[in-house]
């Protein structure tokens, strides 16, 4: 059974209200600490892992891990000189946007403010575009259809590319609202 991750104060000295001792502070009120990722079985990469999250529909995450593991297997196959992790990886850096817009409203007007990115937001943003890709594509397994799209963004195409340009098209088209940032 996994440990229990959220740490709570125990002492009750230390979480009183107003010096009544009947009142304790909520157990909520305490910094949540944030649960890890594993790394996944097979190639032990905490990417590999994360892609297993997003493709997970309904908690299915063996049904997922499939997919997963046989979209690299058919990428390995189809690119042999290279490991399918480092593949999946030059994707993913490939479709991480580094500026997106912003709605603000200012003085009646709403603005599209480009901004940059946060590691961690670009991070989700690509795999997020990368799922939506593969899950329009209708006809084919779902591994064939991820495999399909995984290597489209090594190669710095498709859908989820056009995403990502479409993006920094609008970024760069309203550069001149950038100082309401």
């Amino acid at each position: 059974m996994r440990e229990k991750e959220e740490k709570f104060v125990t002492d009750n000295s230390s979480n009183k209200v107003g010096g009544n001792d009947d009142l304790l502070a909520s157990p909520y009120a305490t910094k949540f600490v944030k649960r890890s990722l594993r790394p996944d079985s097979r190639y032990g990469s905490l990417l590999v892992s994360k892609l297993i999250n997003i493709v997970m529909a309904d908690g299915k995450r063996t049904a997922a891990t499939n997919v997963v593991y046989a979209a690299l297997e058919i990428i390995g196959r189809k690119i042999p000189d290279r490991h399918p992790v480092e593949i999946l990886e030059a994707a993913v850096n490939n479709v991480k946007p580094l500026v997106e817009v912003k709605s603000k409203r200012v003085g009646g007007a709403t603005y599209q403010i480009p901004t940059e990115v946060r590691p961690k937001r670009k991070l989700v943003l690509a795999f997020r575009w990368i799922r939506e890709a593969f899950q329009k594509k209708k006809g084919r397994p779902a591994a064939e259809k991820l495999a399909g799209e995984l290597m489209d963004a090594y190669n710095k195409q498709g859908a989820a590319m056009a995403t990502r340009e479409n993006v920094h098209k609008m970024a760069e088209a309203n550069k001149a609202f950038a100082y309401y940032a």
